[in-house]
């Protein structure tokens, strides 16, 4: 490992938080020197096209992991929502950090909540995850894709193009714009999209020291969970354009994972539900927490739900 360590990033100003966040750990904890690589991703040019129509979150990953392969940076810093439930060859997750609220926000410059929002109202959101739970919440809303940054999103909000938006909270708080947030969906309401709030760090698989290092920062907490939640994806074949919710919580020492489906193109079709909970003690039975939520869903009808869903554009 080099004397400096490099740290991929997309030039967002929430992606740049969390490579700075992650910078100071390095140094503070290790003594590393430590510098940023900004880059711009096909997710951050494409702006003009919902996520699931042009290959998925992905897009905002491999960019970086590029910059990783021919040894331009040592790691990368992602929203762990945004990396594919599978890595591709040679590439592994060394870290997640501690989970920052995972619930989603609504934002509105008028209305409080979702409940007090009028009948037709506008809400912006090119989450899939979030389009069904809210159509479900209230069918008589209409839904408009709304892409970009956190930053261009909340303009278009104060522009007077939507009546309310839905953002995940764990990027207002982390950019001091919490104050921006009327309320948040309570998880089982409005259920996170899987390792929604967390951080992940991506490296090479034969980056050995570097790995070694980055393990202290796990947390296993988190880490656990997550491995149920994106467990749930991966055993439904991990679509980019999925309408899929997964979210675990500890509740004294069992993890309970709640996931919900909604339907590939009627998505006003009913949701399907379920809980599921366990001791979760390692990877392994974590992953199969996941995988007893999915075939509960399968259980439920999610084959049909998945036959529905439009196959995303190659990553």
């Amino acid at each position: 490992m080099s004397q400096t360590t490099i740290i991929a990033t997309r030039e967002s100003r929430l992606a740049l938080w969390q490579a700075e966040h992650v910078r100071a750990l390095l140094m503070q904890r290790f003594g590393r020197e430590v510098e940023l690589l900004g880059m711009t991703t096909q997710g951050d040019r494409i702006l003009d096209r919902a996520l699931s129509k042009i290959g998925g979150k992905g897009l905002f990953v491999k960019e970086l992991e590029t910059a990783l392969e021919d040894g331009r940076a040592h790691l990368a810093v992602h929203s762990l929502k945004d990396v594919p439930m599978e890595l591709p060859p040679g590439f592994v997750l060394a870290a997640v950090l501690e989970r920052e609220d995972a619930r989603d926000a609504f934002v509105s410059n008028r209305f409080a909540g979702l409940a007090e929002l009028p009948q037709g109202a506008v809400v912006g959101t090119s989450s899939l995850r979030r389009v069904v739970q809210l159509l479900a919440l209230r069918p008589d809303l209409r839904i408009e894709p709304l892409r970009g940054n956190l930053d261009t999103r909340l303009r278009k909000l104060d522009e007077g193009g939507f009546d309310a938006i839905v953002l995940a909270a764990a990027g207002l708080v982390r950019l001091g714009l919490a104050a921006r947030i009327r309320s948040r969906f309570a998880a089982e309401q409005m259920i996170p999209a899987a390792g929604q709030g967390a951080l992940a760090l991506e490296v090479r698989e034969d980056a050995v020291a570097l790995r070694a290092t980055l393990e202290a920062l796990q947390h296993r907490p988190t880490w656990l969970a997550a491995h149920a939640e994106r467990a749930v994806s991966r055993a439904l074949g991990g679509s980019c354009s999925m309408p899929l919710a997964a979210h675990a919580v500890w509740q004294g020492g069992q993890l309970v994972l709640d996931a919900a489906l909604g339907h590939g193109s009627e998505l006003h079709a009913p949701l399907l539900r379920t809980r599921v909970a366990g001791a979760a003690a390692d990877a392994q039975s974590a992953t199969a927490l996941g995988e007893q939520a999915a075939a509960a869903l399968r259980n439920a009808g999610a084959a049909g739900y998945l036959a529905a869903t439009v196959p995303a554009a190659p990553h």
